[in-house]
Protein backbone atom coordinates (compact mmCIF):
# COMPACT_ATOMS: atom_id res chain seq x y z
CA UNK A 1 0.00 0.00 0.00
CA UNK A 2 2.79 2.56 1.08
CA UNK A 3 3.91 2.24 -3.15
CA UNK A 4 0.52 4.12 -3.75
CA UNK A 5 0.92 6.62 -1.54
CA UNK A 6 1.04 9.42 -4.72
CA UNK A 7 -2.30 8.00 -5.80
CA UNK A 8 -3.30 8.30 -2.08
CA UNK A 9 -2.55 12.00 -2.48
CA UNK A 10 -4.47 12.32 -5.08
CA UNK A 11 -7.61 11.30 -3.83
CA UNK A 12 -7.00 13.00 -0.70
CA UNK A 13 -7.01 16.39 -2.25
CA UNK A 14 -10.45 15.96 -4.60
CA UNK A 15 -11.63 14.85 -0.83
CA UNK A 16 -10.24 18.07 0.80
CA UNK A 17 -11.53 20.19 -1.98
CA UNK A 18 -15.16 18.25 -2.19
CA UNK A 19 -15.58 18.83 1.20
CA UNK A 20 -15.71 22.65 0.89
CA UNK A 21 -11.84 23.61 1.88
CA UNK A 22 -10.08 26.72 0.71
CA UNK A 23 -8.47 25.27 -2.26
CA UNK A 24 -4.83 26.76 -1.86
CA UNK A 25 -5.05 25.41 1.95
CA UNK A 26 -6.15 22.06 1.00
CA UNK A 27 -3.25 21.61 -1.68
CA UNK A 28 -0.78 22.86 0.82
CA UNK A 29 -2.06 21.01 3.34
CA UNK A 30 -2.31 17.71 1.64
CA UNK A 31 1.21 18.29 0.76
CA UNK A 32 2.73 18.44 4.05
CA UNK A 33 0.60 15.50 4.99
CA UNK A 34 2.11 13.82 2.71
CA UNK A 35 5.44 14.97 2.85
CA UNK A 36 6.21 13.07 6.30
CA UNK A 37 3.94 10.81 5.95
CA UNK A 38 6.34 9.56 3.38
CA UNK A 39 9.04 10.36 4.84
CA UNK A 40 7.80 8.64 7.65
CA UNK A 41 7.30 5.40 5.77
CA UNK A 42 10.73 5.36 4.34
CA UNK A 43 8.91 6.54 0.87
CA UNK A 44 10.30 9.98 0.46
CA UNK A 45 13.52 11.47 0.99
CA UNK A 46 12.57 15.21 2.93
CA UNK A 47 15.32 16.88 1.45
CA UNK A 48 13.40 17.59 -1.39
CA UNK A 49 11.71 19.91 0.25
CA UNK A 50 14.63 22.17 0.52
CA UNK A 51 14.09 22.97 -3.49
CA UNK A 52 10.70 24.94 -2.22
CA UNK A 53 12.19 28.40 -1.21
CA UNK A 54 13.79 28.26 -4.76
CA UNK A 55 10.09 27.19 -6.74
CA UNK A 56 8.52 30.01 -4.59
CA UNK A 57 10.99 32.78 -5.70
CA UNK A 58 11.12 31.61 -9.22
CA UNK A 59 7.17 31.61 -8.99
CA UNK A 60 7.44 35.35 -7.71
CA UNK A 61 9.87 36.25 -10.31
CA UNK A 62 8.88 34.95 -13.41
CA UNK A 63 8.70 37.40 -16.32
CA UNK A 64 5.48 35.51 -17.74
CA UNK A 65 3.13 35.85 -14.68
CA UNK A 66 3.64 39.50 -13.98
CA UNK A 67 1.62 40.22 -16.90
CA UNK A 68 -1.55 38.49 -15.27
CA UNK A 69 -1.98 41.70 -12.64
CA UNK A 70 -1.86 43.85 -15.42
CA UNK A 71 -4.39 41.97 -18.02
CA UNK A 72 -6.47 41.76 -14.97
CA UNK A 73 -6.21 45.37 -14.00
CA UNK A 74 -7.43 46.13 -17.43
CA UNK A 75 -10.07 44.05 -16.98
CA UNK A 76 -11.30 45.15 -13.78
CA UNK A 77 -11.08 48.91 -15.26
CA UNK A 78 -13.40 48.32 -17.75
CA UNK A 79 -16.30 46.29 -15.91
CA UNK A 80 -16.21 48.58 -13.02
CA UNK A 81 -15.93 51.65 -15.76
CA UNK A 82 -19.60 50.08 -16.91
CA UNK A 83 -18.26 50.36 -20.25
CA UNK A 84 -18.95 46.26 -21.00
CA UNK A 85 -23.03 47.51 -19.85
CA UNK A 86 -22.96 50.29 -22.70
CA UNK A 87 -21.76 47.88 -25.09
CA UNK A 88 -23.92 44.71 -24.31
CA UNK A 89 -27.03 47.63 -24.74
CA UNK A 90 -25.59 48.81 -28.02
CA UNK A 91 -25.24 45.89 -29.89
CA UNK A 92 -28.77 43.92 -28.39
CA UNK A 93 -30.58 46.70 -29.98
CA UNK A 94 -28.69 46.49 -33.28
CA UNK A 95 -29.54 42.80 -33.52
CA UNK A 96 -32.39 42.84 -31.38
CA UNK A 97 -34.74 42.62 -34.22
CA UNK A 98 -33.81 39.20 -35.77
CA UNK A 99 -34.39 36.21 -34.45
CA UNK A 100 -31.71 35.17 -31.92
CA UNK A 101 -30.60 38.30 -32.25
CA UNK A 102 -29.98 38.98 -28.32
CA UNK A 103 -27.79 35.51 -28.53
CA UNK A 104 -26.08 37.01 -31.41
CA UNK A 105 -25.60 39.99 -29.84
CA UNK A 106 -24.49 38.66 -26.44
CA UNK A 107 -21.96 36.37 -28.18
CA UNK A 108 -20.20 39.30 -30.25
CA UNK A 109 -20.13 40.89 -27.09
CA UNK A 110 -18.77 38.23 -25.07
CA UNK A 111 -15.87 37.89 -27.86
CA UNK A 112 -15.01 41.65 -27.55
CA UNK A 113 -15.02 41.34 -24.03
CA UNK A 114 -12.98 38.28 -23.94
CA UNK A 115 -10.37 40.07 -26.27
CA UNK A 116 -10.36 43.76 -24.24
CA UNK A 117 -10.46 42.21 -20.46
CA UNK A 118 -9.89 38.46 -20.50
CA UNK A 119 -11.92 38.04 -16.89
CA UNK A 120 -15.25 35.53 -17.26
CA UNK A 121 -16.47 36.37 -13.65
CA UNK A 122 -16.59 40.09 -14.80
CA UNK A 123 -18.34 39.07 -18.14
CA UNK A 124 -20.48 36.63 -16.95
CA UNK A 125 -21.85 38.93 -14.00
CA UNK A 126 -22.20 41.84 -16.25
CA UNK A 127 -24.28 39.93 -18.81
CA UNK A 128 -25.88 38.64 -16.05
CA UNK A 129 -27.65 41.48 -14.88
CA UNK A 130 -28.13 43.25 -18.25
CA UNK A 131 -28.75 41.01 -21.25
CA UNK A 132 -29.99 38.17 -19.40
CA UNK A 133 -33.62 39.78 -18.11
CA UNK A 134 -34.10 41.73 -21.16
CA UNK A 135 -34.06 37.93 -23.41
CA UNK A 136 -36.46 36.79 -20.51
CA UNK A 137 -38.34 40.14 -20.88
CA UNK A 138 -37.68 39.11 -24.80
CA UNK A 139 -39.31 35.75 -24.53
CA UNK A 140 -36.62 33.74 -24.73
CA UNK A 141 -36.71 30.00 -22.63
CA UNK A 142 -34.83 30.61 -19.90
CA UNK A 143 -32.33 27.62 -20.63
CA UNK A 144 -31.74 28.84 -23.75
CA UNK A 145 -30.66 32.49 -22.26
CA UNK A 146 -28.97 31.27 -19.56
CA UNK A 147 -26.74 28.92 -21.80
CA UNK A 148 -25.84 31.65 -24.19
CA UNK A 149 -25.00 33.87 -21.28
CA UNK A 150 -22.60 31.37 -19.76
CA UNK A 151 -20.48 30.08 -22.30
CA UNK A 152 -20.57 34.06 -23.94
CA UNK A 153 -18.34 34.35 -20.72
CA UNK A 154 -16.31 32.05 -20.68
CA UNK A 155 -14.40 33.04 -24.03
CA UNK A 156 -12.71 35.29 -21.97
CA UNK A 157 -10.48 31.85 -21.06
CA UNK A 158 -9.76 31.07 -24.70
CA UNK A 159 -9.10 34.09 -26.82
CA UNK A 160 -6.48 35.96 -26.08
CA UNK A 161 -5.21 37.94 -23.65
CA UNK A 162 -6.49 35.35 -21.37
CA UNK A 163 -4.88 34.16 -17.79
CA UNK A 164 -5.13 30.81 -18.57
CA UNK A 165 -3.33 30.95 -21.84
CA UNK A 166 -0.63 32.78 -19.66
CA UNK A 167 -0.26 30.13 -17.11
CA UNK A 168 -0.32 27.65 -19.54
CA UNK A 169 2.05 29.21 -21.77
CA UNK A 170 4.41 29.13 -18.76
CA UNK A 171 3.69 25.01 -18.15
CA UNK A 172 4.28 24.16 -21.26
CA UNK A 173 7.48 26.04 -21.91
CA UNK A 174 8.51 24.06 -19.50
CA UNK A 175 7.17 21.18 -20.01
CA UNK A 176 9.27 21.50 -23.80
CA UNK A 177 12.26 22.22 -22.64
CA UNK A 178 11.62 19.14 -19.87
CA UNK A 179 11.33 16.66 -22.65
CA UNK A 180 14.05 18.23 -24.99
CA UNK A 181 16.50 17.55 -22.23
CA UNK A 182 15.10 13.99 -21.13
CA UNK A 183 15.86 13.55 -25.44
CA UNK A 184 19.34 14.65 -24.67
CA UNK A 185 19.13 18.32 -26.42
CA UNK A 186 21.10 20.88 -24.41
CA UNK A 187 20.60 23.38 -26.62
CA UNK A 188 16.97 23.93 -26.02
CA UNK A 189 13.92 26.01 -27.31
CA UNK A 190 11.40 27.53 -25.63
CA UNK A 191 7.75 28.45 -25.99
CA UNK A 192 6.25 32.22 -25.81
CA UNK A 193 2.78 34.01 -24.40
CA UNK A 194 2.72 35.61 -27.94
CA UNK A 195 3.08 32.13 -29.35
CA UNK A 196 0.40 30.84 -27.61
CA UNK A 197 -1.91 33.85 -27.70
CA UNK A 198 -1.42 33.90 -31.51
CA UNK A 199 -2.08 29.74 -31.85
CA UNK A 200 -5.46 30.47 -29.52
CA UNK A 201 -6.82 33.33 -32.07
CA UNK A 202 -8.17 31.02 -35.09
CA UNK A 203 -9.89 28.33 -32.62
CA UNK A 204 -10.86 30.86 -30.60
CA UNK A 205 -12.94 32.48 -33.41
CA UNK A 206 -14.03 29.23 -34.89
CA UNK A 207 -15.70 28.29 -31.26
CA UNK A 208 -17.39 31.61 -32.07
CA UNK A 209 -18.53 30.70 -35.12
CA UNK A 210 -20.14 27.34 -33.58
CA UNK A 211 -22.03 29.49 -31.06
CA UNK A 212 -23.28 31.66 -33.69
CA UNK A 213 -24.39 29.06 -36.09
CA UNK A 214 -26.46 27.13 -33.41
CA UNK A 215 -28.03 30.31 -32.45
CA UNK A 216 -28.89 30.86 -35.53
CA UNK A 217 -30.37 27.16 -36.62
CA UNK A 218 -32.19 27.13 -33.12
CA UNK A 219 -33.87 30.32 -33.97
CA UNK A 220 -34.73 28.89 -37.21
CA UNK A 221 -35.89 25.71 -35.93
CA UNK A 222 -37.55 26.74 -32.56
CA UNK A 223 -38.50 30.18 -32.71
CA UNK A 224 -40.82 30.06 -30.30
CA UNK A 225 -37.61 29.71 -27.88
CA UNK A 226 -35.32 32.87 -29.34
CA UNK A 227 -38.15 35.64 -30.72
CA UNK A 228 -37.29 38.82 -31.70
CA UNK A 229 -36.74 41.62 -29.40
CA UNK A 230 -39.85 44.16 -28.47
CA UNK A 231 -40.54 46.80 -31.50
CA UNK A 232 -40.09 49.23 -28.80
CA UNK A 233 -36.12 48.58 -28.11
CA UNK A 234 -34.99 51.27 -29.91
CA UNK A 235 -32.14 51.17 -32.69
CA UNK A 236 -28.91 52.92 -32.63
CA UNK A 237 -27.71 55.11 -34.83
CA UNK A 238 -23.90 54.55 -36.04
CA UNK A 239 -22.72 56.98 -33.34
CA UNK A 240 -23.83 55.21 -30.90
CA UNK A 241 -22.71 52.23 -31.89
CA UNK A 242 -18.86 53.52 -33.17
CA UNK A 243 -18.82 54.91 -29.51
CA UNK A 244 -19.82 51.68 -28.29
CA UNK A 245 -17.45 49.52 -30.48
CA UNK A 246 -14.53 51.16 -31.45
CA UNK A 247 -13.18 52.02 -27.73
CA UNK A 248 -12.82 48.29 -27.20
CA UNK A 249 -11.34 47.40 -30.50
CA UNK A 250 -8.47 49.95 -30.74
CA UNK A 251 -7.74 48.58 -26.96
CA UNK A 252 -7.33 44.99 -28.84
CA UNK A 253 -5.40 45.77 -31.47
CA UNK A 254 -3.31 47.85 -29.07
CA UNK A 255 -2.83 44.53 -26.55
CA UNK A 256 -2.75 42.18 -29.11
CA UNK A 257 -0.91 44.05 -31.95
CA UNK A 258 2.08 44.74 -29.82
CA UNK A 259 2.67 41.16 -28.91
CA UNK A 260 1.59 39.44 -32.03
CA UNK A 261 3.39 41.76 -34.07
CA UNK A 262 6.66 41.26 -31.67
CA UNK A 263 6.85 45.32 -30.92
CA UNK A 264 6.23 44.12 -26.92
CA UNK A 265 6.48 41.27 -24.60
CA UNK A 266 3.31 40.56 -22.83
CA UNK A 267 4.29 42.43 -19.18
CA UNK A 268 4.68 46.00 -21.44
CA UNK A 269 1.31 44.70 -23.86
CA UNK A 270 -0.90 44.58 -20.48
CA UNK A 271 0.98 47.77 -19.41
CA UNK A 272 -0.46 49.22 -22.63
CA UNK A 273 -3.46 47.70 -22.28
CA UNK A 274 -3.93 48.63 -18.41
CA UNK A 275 -3.14 52.49 -19.43
CA UNK A 276 -5.31 52.30 -22.21
CA UNK A 277 -8.22 50.80 -20.01
CA UNK A 278 -7.53 54.02 -17.38
CA UNK A 279 -7.78 56.24 -20.49
CA UNK A 280 -11.06 55.61 -21.32
CA UNK A 281 -12.31 54.66 -17.50
CA UNK A 282 -11.04 58.77 -17.35
CA UNK A 283 -13.42 59.10 -20.61
CA UNK A 284 -16.72 57.88 -18.81
CA UNK A 285 -15.47 59.42 -15.57
CA UNK A 286 -15.70 63.12 -16.82
CA UNK A 287 -12.47 64.02 -18.30
CA UNK A 288 -13.15 66.07 -21.64
CA UNK A 289 -12.93 64.09 -24.47
CA UNK A 290 -10.54 66.29 -26.46
CA UNK A 291 -7.65 65.43 -23.82
CA UNK A 292 -8.68 61.73 -23.88
CA UNK A 293 -7.90 61.70 -27.61
CA UNK A 294 -4.83 64.11 -27.86
CA UNK A 295 -3.45 62.00 -25.15
CA UNK A 296 -4.46 58.36 -26.69
CA UNK A 297 -3.10 59.96 -29.82
CA UNK A 298 0.26 61.58 -28.43
CA UNK A 299 1.23 57.94 -26.75
CA UNK A 300 0.55 55.94 -29.56
CA UNK A 301 2.70 58.49 -31.30
CA UNK A 302 5.09 57.86 -29.51
CA UNK A 303 4.92 54.34 -29.47
CA UNK A 304 5.65 53.78 -32.97
CA UNK A 305 8.00 57.10 -33.83
CA UNK A 306 10.62 55.57 -31.43
CA UNK A 307 10.32 52.28 -31.84
CA UNK A 308 11.05 53.01 -35.91
CA UNK A 309 13.60 56.12 -34.96
CA UNK A 310 14.91 55.86 -31.23
CA UNK A 311 17.29 58.64 -30.41
CA UNK A 312 19.23 57.96 -27.19
CA UNK A 313 20.68 61.29 -25.22
CA UNK A 314 23.51 59.82 -23.65
CA UNK A 315 25.40 59.05 -27.15
CA UNK A 316 27.66 61.62 -28.39
CA UNK A 317 27.47 61.90 -32.06
CA UNK A 318 24.09 62.82 -32.18
CA UNK A 319 22.83 65.11 -34.87
CA UNK A 320 20.80 68.22 -34.26
CA UNK A 321 18.12 66.46 -36.02
CA UNK A 322 18.28 63.61 -33.56
CA UNK A 323 18.34 66.58 -30.05
CA UNK A 324 15.52 67.74 -32.47
CA UNK A 325 13.30 64.42 -32.10
CA UNK A 326 14.35 63.60 -28.74
CA UNK A 327 12.41 66.81 -27.48
CA UNK A 328 9.35 66.34 -29.78
CA UNK A 329 9.12 62.57 -27.93
CA UNK A 330 9.37 64.54 -24.70
CA UNK A 331 6.54 66.54 -25.86
CA UNK A 332 4.32 63.61 -26.92
CA UNK A 333 5.36 61.98 -23.36
CA UNK A 334 4.16 64.96 -21.60
CA UNK A 335 0.74 64.65 -23.34
CA UNK A 336 0.27 61.56 -22.79
CA UNK A 337 1.49 61.47 -19.10
CA UNK A 338 -0.81 64.49 -18.22
CA UNK A 339 -4.31 62.71 -20.07
CA UNK A 340 -3.32 59.62 -17.60
CA UNK A 341 -3.03 61.90 -14.37
CA UNK A 342 -6.57 63.68 -15.20
CA UNK A 343 -7.79 60.43 -16.48
CA UNK A 344 -6.68 58.96 -13.17
CA UNK A 345 -8.16 61.43 -11.13
CA UNK A 346 -11.35 61.57 -12.33
CA UNK A 347 -11.73 58.10 -11.87
CA UNK A 348 -10.14 57.98 -8.32
CA UNK A 349 -13.01 60.89 -8.05
CA UNK A 350 -15.82 57.72 -9.08
CA UNK A 351 -13.90 55.62 -6.69
CA UNK A 352 -13.57 53.18 -9.97
CA UNK A 353 -9.62 52.72 -10.11
CA UNK A 354 -9.88 52.16 -5.59
CA UNK A 355 -12.85 49.19 -7.06
CA UNK A 356 -9.98 47.46 -9.75
CA UNK A 357 -7.46 47.66 -7.76
CA UNK A 358 -9.32 45.77 -4.79
CA UNK A 359 -10.48 43.26 -7.59
CA UNK A 360 -7.17 42.72 -9.43
CA UNK A 361 -5.15 42.28 -6.04
CA UNK A 362 -8.06 39.58 -4.71
CA UNK A 363 -7.80 37.40 -8.21
CA UNK A 364 -4.00 37.70 -8.69
CA UNK A 365 -3.84 36.92 -5.03
CA UNK A 366 -6.00 33.95 -5.72
CA UNK A 367 -4.23 32.91 -8.62
CA UNK A 368 -0.44 33.38 -7.42
CA UNK A 369 -0.87 31.46 -4.21
CA UNK A 370 -2.83 28.53 -5.66
CA UNK A 371 0.37 28.62 -8.25
CA UNK A 372 2.82 28.56 -5.13
CA UNK A 373 0.98 25.68 -2.91
CA UNK A 374 0.82 23.41 -6.62
CA UNK A 375 4.34 24.04 -6.30
CA UNK A 376 4.50 22.31 -3.60
CA UNK A 377 2.09 19.49 -3.99
CA UNK A 378 4.00 18.76 -7.13
CA UNK A 379 7.46 18.48 -5.54
CA UNK A 380 5.78 16.34 -2.89
CA UNK A 381 3.98 14.22 -5.70
CA UNK A 382 7.42 13.77 -7.50
CA UNK A 383 9.37 12.74 -4.56
CA UNK A 384 6.89 9.59 -3.92
CA UNK A 385 7.52 8.66 -7.78
CA UNK A 386 4.23 10.03 -8.97
CA UNK A 387 6.36 11.63 -11.79
CA UNK A 388 7.34 8.53 -12.93
CA UNK A 389 4.20 6.30 -12.62
CA UNK A 390 2.18 9.11 -14.77
CA UNK A 391 4.91 8.32 -17.46
CA UNK A 392 4.36 4.64 -17.29
CA UNK A 393 0.84 4.71 -17.64
CA UNK A 394 0.74 7.02 -20.48
CA UNK A 395 3.67 4.91 -22.00
CA UNK A 396 1.39 1.78 -22.46
CA UNK A 397 -1.39 3.66 -23.10
CA UNK A 398 -3.19 1.57 -25.90
CA UNK A 399 -2.74 3.35 -28.93
CA UNK A 400 0.56 4.63 -28.30
CA UNK A 401 0.57 8.70 -28.37
CA UNK A 402 -2.96 9.13 -29.61
CA UNK A 403 -4.43 7.08 -26.91
CA UNK A 404 -2.42 8.77 -24.23
CA UNK A 405 -3.64 12.13 -25.43
CA UNK A 406 -7.05 11.13 -25.51
CA UNK A 407 -6.67 9.66 -22.01
CA UNK A 408 -5.43 13.00 -20.76
CA UNK A 409 -8.29 15.35 -22.61
CA UNK A 410 -10.34 12.69 -20.88
CA UNK A 411 -8.99 13.16 -17.05
CA UNK A 412 -8.69 16.83 -18.12
CA UNK A 413 -12.27 17.36 -18.82
CA UNK A 414 -13.80 15.24 -15.59
CA UNK A 415 -11.03 17.16 -13.79
CA UNK A 416 -13.25 20.00 -14.69
CA UNK A 417 -15.78 19.55 -13.19
CA UNK A 418 -14.47 19.57 -9.37
CA UNK A 419 -11.48 21.87 -10.00
CA UNK A 420 -10.99 25.54 -11.38
CA UNK A 421 -8.51 25.95 -14.36
CA UNK A 422 -5.73 27.00 -12.09
CA UNK A 423 -5.64 23.98 -10.19
CA UNK A 424 -5.74 21.49 -13.25
CA UNK A 425 -2.94 23.84 -15.26
CA UNK A 426 -0.67 23.90 -12.42
CA UNK A 427 -0.67 20.80 -10.74
CA UNK A 428 -2.25 17.98 -13.07
CA UNK A 429 -0.26 19.35 -16.68
CA UNK A 430 3.22 19.61 -15.39
CA UNK A 431 2.74 15.86 -14.85
CA UNK A 432 1.18 14.70 -17.95
CA UNK A 433 2.83 17.53 -20.56
CA UNK A 434 6.62 16.26 -20.81
CA UNK A 435 5.09 12.65 -21.45
CA UNK A 436 2.61 13.98 -24.24
CA UNK A 437 5.54 16.35 -25.94
CA UNK A 438 8.12 13.01 -25.21
CA UNK A 439 5.34 10.89 -27.11
CA UNK A 440 5.91 13.07 -30.39
CA UNK A 441 2.63 16.04 -29.42
CA UNK A 442 3.39 19.44 -31.07
CA UNK A 443 2.95 21.65 -27.78
CA UNK A 444 1.49 24.22 -29.11
CA UNK A 445 -1.37 22.45 -30.74
CA UNK A 446 -1.43 20.37 -27.61
CA UNK A 447 -1.56 23.96 -25.67
CA UNK A 448 -4.63 24.60 -27.72
CA UNK A 449 -5.96 21.50 -26.96
CA UNK A 450 -6.45 21.68 -23.56
CA UNK A 451 -6.77 25.33 -23.57
CA UNK A 452 -10.36 24.76 -24.95
CA UNK A 453 -10.60 21.72 -22.41
CA UNK A 454 -9.67 23.59 -19.60
CA UNK A 455 -12.65 26.30 -20.68
CA UNK A 456 -15.13 23.91 -20.62
CA UNK A 457 -14.35 23.59 -17.35
CA UNK A 458 -16.24 26.82 -16.55
CA UNK A 459 -19.18 25.23 -17.93
CA UNK A 460 -19.61 21.73 -16.46
CA UNK A 461 -21.85 21.01 -13.37
CA UNK A 462 -21.83 20.63 -10.56
CA UNK A 463 -18.79 23.12 -10.04
CA UNK A 464 -18.50 25.55 -13.28
CA UNK A 465 -17.35 28.60 -12.11
CA UNK A 466 -19.27 30.54 -14.61
CA UNK A 467 -22.93 28.60 -13.52
CA UNK A 468 -22.02 29.98 -10.04
CA UNK A 469 -21.05 33.33 -11.12
CA UNK A 470 -24.72 33.67 -13.55
CA UNK A 471 -26.58 31.91 -10.56
CA UNK A 472 -25.29 35.20 -8.11
CA UNK A 473 -26.42 37.42 -11.20
CA UNK A 474 -28.99 35.88 -12.40
CA UNK A 475 -33.78 36.82 -11.61
CA UNK A 476 -34.83 35.10 -9.15
CA UNK A 477 -37.06 33.18 -11.53
CA UNK A 478 -34.37 31.20 -13.52
CA UNK A 479 -33.85 28.32 -11.93
CA UNK A 480 -30.10 26.51 -10.88
CA UNK A 481 -31.54 23.43 -12.76
CA UNK A 482 -32.30 25.41 -15.88
CA UNK A 483 -28.73 26.81 -15.84
CA UNK A 484 -27.27 23.77 -16.02
CA UNK A 485 -29.83 21.98 -18.93
CA UNK A 486 -29.06 25.71 -20.77
CA UNK A 487 -25.33 24.83 -21.32
CA UNK A 488 -25.41 21.70 -21.90
CA UNK A 489 -25.69 22.06 -25.59
CA UNK A 490 -22.55 24.33 -25.63
CA UNK A 491 -20.72 21.95 -23.95
CA UNK A 492 -21.36 19.55 -26.73
CA UNK A 493 -19.88 22.63 -28.98
CA UNK A 494 -16.49 22.76 -26.96
CA UNK A 495 -16.15 19.13 -27.80
CA UNK A 496 -17.24 19.64 -31.72
CA UNK A 497 -14.14 22.37 -31.38
CA UNK A 498 -11.75 20.21 -29.82
CA UNK A 499 -12.55 17.48 -32.63
CA UNK A 500 -12.13 20.02 -35.27
CA UNK A 501 -8.31 21.75 -33.70
CA UNK A 502 -7.56 17.88 -33.30
CA UNK A 503 -8.49 16.74 -37.44
CA UNK A 504 -7.07 19.97 -38.80
CA UNK A 505 -4.11 21.12 -36.45
CA UNK A 506 -2.83 23.82 -38.59
CA UNK A 507 -5.98 25.61 -36.90
CA UNK A 508 -3.67 26.07 -33.82
CA UNK A 509 -0.46 26.07 -35.65
CA UNK A 510 -0.50 28.29 -38.53
CA UNK A 511 -0.81 31.37 -37.26
CA UNK A 512 2.36 31.34 -34.59
CA UNK A 513 4.27 29.83 -37.21
CA UNK A 514 3.78 32.18 -39.51
CA UNK A 515 4.23 35.30 -36.83
CA UNK A 516 7.16 33.81 -34.99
Amino acid sequence: MFEYLDLLMFAALMAAILLGFPVSFSIAGVAIFFAYLGWSLGEMDIGLLGALGQRVFGTLTNPVLIAIPLFVLMGALLEKSRIAEELLDTMGRLFGQLRGGLGISVVLVGTLLAASTGIVGATVIAMGMIALPTMLRAGYDARVASGIVCTAGTLGQIIPPSTLLIILADVMSTAFQQAQYEQGKFSVEALSVGQFFAAAVIPGLVLVCLYLIYILLRGWLRPQDMPPAPLDLAKPNWREVAGAVFPPIVLIFAVLGAILGGVATPTEAASVGAVGALLMTGYRSGTAAWVIFSGTVALIALGLLAGAFPVRFQRSDLTSGAYTLGVFYIGLALIGGAAVLLALRAALKKRVVQEAINSTMTMTSMIFVTIIAAGFFSLVFIGLGGEERVAGILAEMPGGATGALVFCMIVIFIMGFFLDFVEISVIVLPLITPSLIMLGHDPIWLGVLIAINLQTSFLTPPFGFSLFYLRGAAPAEVTTGQIYAGVMPFICLQIVGIALIWLWPTLATWLPAALF
